[in-house]
């Protein structure tokens, strides 16, 4: 069974930076957990998303919604963050070194909003294969970012069981959390 685990968003400026929000540090051991187990695995496919603004970000349309410069390209607030951004490149590099592991793919996929565009997500699908059968989803923000690319992940692999780790999942607003697990079970997504 090939399993996905796909991180979103998990950047220092959403956890501590310029639109980080208390809790959002709280998650950082428990992902970086995942992606070891991910990355032992050895038939794996670990993604993770990076929200990436330019310096224009306050002209765009998310820019004058939520008028606060966040993960712009090359700060350090646009970084991963912690254990887990250091579990990702743990997992980037013995991948490289283990070149007889070709079951482990670790895979970048930069964003400009919200959920991640067709033409990124068609060279995703192309690299991991149509033979997903679970997806697993954590990271920032749930009623954000994690819940748009729910849909996208579920777009591309349909027949892929998604699941959200709700205790890896955070919203500046647990109201808004919650109502969007409620949400994404109504999607026939696995809340555990």
């Amino acid at each position: 069974m090939k399993k996905m685990l796909v991180v979103v968003d998990y950047q220092k400026d959403f956890v501590d930076g310029s639109i980080g929000f208390p809790g959002a540090e709280l998650l950082d051991e428990g992902i970086a957990n995942k992606v070891k187990q991910a990355a032992e695995s050895g038939d794996s496919v670990i993604v993770y998303t990076m929200d990436t603004h330019s310096q224009d970000y306050l002209n765009t349309r998310e820019g004058k919604a939520l008028p606060v410069p966040h993960t712009i390209i090359e700060t350090p607030g646009w970084d991963l963050y912690g254990k887990t951004g250091d579990a990702i490149q743990k997992a980037k590099k013995s991948k490289v070194k283990a070149k007889t592991d070709a079951n482990v793919l670790v895979y970048e996929l930069c964003k400009t909003t919200f959920g991640v565009s067709p033409e990124k997500m068609l060279d995703l699908f192309q690299k991991a294969g149509t033979d997903i059968e679970i997806i697993e989803m954590v990271g920032l923000v749930t009623n954000m970012c994690v819940l748009s690319n729910v849909c996208v992940f579920q777009a591309a692999w349909p027949n892929a069981q998604i699941i959200v780790d709700s205790s890896l999942c955070a919203s500046f607003d647990p109201e808004l959390h919650q109502k969007t697990l409620d949400v994404l079970e109504g999607m026939q997504v696995k809340v555990v």
